[in-house]
């Protein structure tokens, strides 16, 4: 589990709930549930007319993936192509067909494929760059759908509290409940701005770090594959690739390897 995510969010929502009880409040004063439907089921509704579904899909999908670390890192992907790279050296390119069966991600099973087939190493380059280009085309709309929902959360959560203030001003008669129903109608305005700050954008900044470590292992990807089709020296391989690692938020102190 992602550590950061977790304990940012627990602090978050801890601290806002816990602010509420040292004034003297009590969690049934915030948990109104149509105030609920109207923010995220207005939010929701805003996002799915501006965005086709299967964006949405993927989008939440991937949300789930804010909560989980990553399982594809790049100090992983340097040792896992410098060992092609010595294997490519010892037995030849072709050997490396071999090891196309075990490998799990599609981006580097492609290229590598590519490169046994006997691709032109400027050829394979422009292919997989093609592919790089239109994922993250594909791929930046899901930290936008976020920014999105953070954008109209605190809006909808304004014509909650209007919609729960038009309820008021129709039972004035009855002064004593008011201050009680005011304090209700401005709860929806609590869950929109809540949800946008505490949450949709917060989350849409970590996708948007996740993504650009994903498309720097694909960048990886293809100068390490271009590189053992070259017949690059595996030493002078991992220096290279360790360049990337500073883009990636690591430290670039790869072990050298066997050449």
């Amino acid at each position: 589990m992602d550590k950061a995510t977790l304990g940012g969010l627990v602090l978050a929502l801890g601290g806002v709930l816990c602010g509420l009880m040292l004034e003297g409040g009590n969690l049934g004063q915030v948990l109104q549930p149509t105030a609920a439907m109207i923010v995220f089921g207005g939010t929701l509704g805003a996002i799915l007319i501006q965005y086709p579904l299967p964006v949405a899909l993927t989008a939440f999908r991937r949300l789930a993936k804010v909560f989980v670390e990553p399982a594809q890192n790049p100090r992983s992907t340097i040792e896992l192509l410098v060992k092609y790279a010595n294997k490519a050296r010892r037995e030849g390119i072709v050997s490396l067909d071999k090891e196309l069966v075990n490998i799990h991600e599609p981006f580097l099973r492609r290229s590598l494929m590519l490169a046994v087939d006997g691709t032109d190493s400027q050829e394979l380059r422009h292919i997989m760059e093609v592919e790089l280009d239109n994922k993250g085309e594909q791929e930046e709309k899901i930290p936008q759908f976020f920014e999105s929902a953070g954008g109209f959360s605190p809006t909808i959560g304004i014509i909650g509290a209007v919609l729960g203030l038009i309820q008021v001003m129709q039972h004035l008669d009855k002064i004593d409940e008011v201050g009680k129903g005011i304090a209700v109608a401005f709860v929806a305005t609590l869950y929109g701005v809540g949800a946008a700050n505490l949450i949709l954008l917060p989350v849409a900044g970590k996708l948007k770090i996740r993504i650009r470590d994903e498309q720097i292992i694909r960048e990886m990807t293809i100068e390490g594959v271009v590189s053992i089709l070259e017949g690059m020296n595996p030493r002078m391989l991992e220096t290279k690739l360790t360049g990337f690692l500073a883009q990636a938020h690591e430290a670039p102190t790869a072990e050298v390897s066997e050449v």
